[in-house]
């Protein structure tokens, strides 16, 4: 163990501290800079409206304007050069359905139309002009709702065609075009999933992805140059530090490096070759954390991680044939005849 260790964090990188240790945040980059948003922060477990920023470059945190709302486990994306949070719980426990904008020129947060459904804990991500949510939670139990904002119409739509399989606590990522929704868990805390779904707007359906070597809730992923890269979660042994990659052209999720600091309600968030994993908590329930690490994501460190261990192979089909994204097979769990208007 403590050589595994070491080579962990041989491998990661330590960043500056944040200003606030927090679990269950929301986050995202938008060009140079990393925003991280809401959450439960230290010491008491309050829920939070701040808003830091990380300047990629410089190295350093800071402070800007704060959310509207106390939020704790919301969504984040980038688009357009702004930063956007929707749903997660107020500070009274209840799911909402806010979406808000950043505008990192003005420091300035806007009001944008609220979403259908209240929710928290779900998959978010944007594809062209479009804000994708799938899962998530409210009222104590999972949800499989899909919705769709338009970001320049600025409207929302309730998609005919839901996430299969509930899930709450899921990790969310885009790759080629489609939103990509990443282990999770059931409502409160049953067992965590293996289950990797993702939704292909073009073709209206969604179609399901490899599953995780691990399972995990209360995980968080990002897109790094290609790869799927899926870090942190929490289960009943503690909280998870093996962190994996799904490549490009890839049948089965690869091992990286594990997390120096495992965590949930972390953010993870990719920044040229590099993933960030932000904040979190280190321990199940209410735990806080300011660490920030990084790590190189390349196929070299992938492709040598070594042959796939006994889980990894549980969880190959040989016999899958793949769609045309490499890392979906063709499989469909839902089709629709019904296009989606611009």
């Amino acid at each position: 163990m403590i050589g595994a260790l070491a080579v962990a964090a041989a491998a990661w990188a330590t960043l500056p501290h944040a200003t606030l240790a927090r679990t269950e945040v929301a986050a995202a980059r938008v060009g140079g800079a990393v925003y991280v948003a809401g959450g439960f922060a230290a010491p008491a477990g309050a829920t939070t409206n701040v808003v830091e920023r990380y300047d990629l470059r410089r190295r350093r945190w800071s402070r800007v304007a704060p959310l509207p709302v106390a939020l704790n486990h919301a969504a984040a994306a980038a688009w357009g050069g702004r930063f956007y949070i929707l749903g997660g719980y107020a500070a009274n426990g209840r799911a909402t359905r806010g979406l808000f904008a950043y505008d990192p020129r003005r420091n300035r947060w806007a009001r944008l139309p609220a979403a259908p459904t209240a929710r928290a804990a779900m998959a978010v991500g944007v594809i062209g002009d479009r804000l994708y949510a799938a899962g998530g939670a409210a009222g104590g139990r999972a949800l499989n709702a899909l919705e769709v904002f338009n970001l320049r119409t600025r409207r929302w739509r309730v998609l005919r065609h839901p996430l299969p399989t509930a899930r709450e606590h899921v990790g969310g990522a885009v790759h080629r075009g489609r939103l990509y929704v990443i282990g999770g868990r059931a409502a409160g805390h049953s067992g965590n999933f293996t289950t990797v779904e993702a939704w292909s707007p073009s073709a209206e359906r969604w179609v399901r992805a490899p599953s995780l070597s691990k399972a995990r809730g209360g995980n968080a992923a990002a897109t790094v140059r290609g790869t799927i890269v899926a870090a942190g979660g929490e289960e009943a042994a503690g909280t998870i530090r093996e962190v994996e990659a799904l490549a490009p052209g890839a049948r089965r999720w690869r091992r990286l490096p594990d997390l120096p600091t495992p965590r949930h309600g972390l953010g993870v968030v990719a920044a040229g070759s590099r993933v960030l994993v932000l904040e979190g908590g280190p321990q199940p329930g209410l735990a806080y954390s300011d660490a920030e690490e990084a790590l190189e994501v390349g196929l070299s460190r992938i492709q040598a991680q070594g042959p796939p261990s006994a889980c990894e192979r549980s969880v190959t089909s040989p016999a899958l044939e793949l769609s045309d994204d490499p890392l979906l097979p063709t499989s469909d769990i839902g089709r629709s005849t019904r296009k989606i208007p611009p």
